[in-house]
């Protein structure tokens, strides 16, 4: 916890939740996947897919664009 004396302070991550869309993450970054294995980004920001569709899963490669959720 930040502040609490257990260390340095390091400044937030800033994560944007796109309704609809990717979460956007100021990378770098480092995604631990459900098997295990760890995928890594150095762009200076990701989008993490959030729906699942992606052939490049975890990042979103726009597939969630292709069809729209009930409303």
């Amino acid at each position: 916890m930040a502040g609490d004396g257990a260390g340095p302070v390091r400044p937030a991550r800033r994560v944007i939740l796109d309704p609809g869309g990717p979460v956007l993450v100021e990378g770098p970054v480092e995604v631990t996947l459900p098997d295990g294995r760890v995928a890594r980004s150095d762009r200076f920001m990701v989008a993490l897919c959030a729906c699942r569709r992606s052939r490049s899963y975890p990042w979103c490669d726009t597939s969630h664009r292709r069809r729209r959720a009930p409303d």
